[in-house]
């Protein structure tokens, strides 16, 4: 009998702290601007995390409200609040 993987990243916090991860191993554009679909993409893909839609719906919320992560308000654009920080501190 085979069971269903249990989803990793449908706590809101693993999500948060993978999307992080792989925000900081990306090259910010002008202003520290990094493209929401460079930690869309392997988040989401089969070949990277296998994570859902609403798991980084949470991820992202959840990096918001810590304060880890800024959102352009078109929505197109995050920022690493504080690059140089230990932004996984409470």
């Amino acid at each position: 009998m085979k069971f269903a993987e249990g989803q990793p990243f449908s706590d809101p916090e693993a999500a948060a702290s993978k999307l992080i991860e792989l925000a900081k191993n990306i090259e910010a554009v002008q202003d520290g601007r990094i493209h929401i679909e460079k930690i869309n993409a392997p988040f989401l893909s089969k070949s990277g995390c296998k994570a859902t839609g609403p798991e980084f719906g949470i991820g992202i919320r959840y990096a918001i409200k810590r304060g880890w992560l800024e959102v352009h308000e078109s929505g197109t654009y995050v920022r690493l609040v504080s690059p140089g920080d230990n932004l996984m501190s409470p």
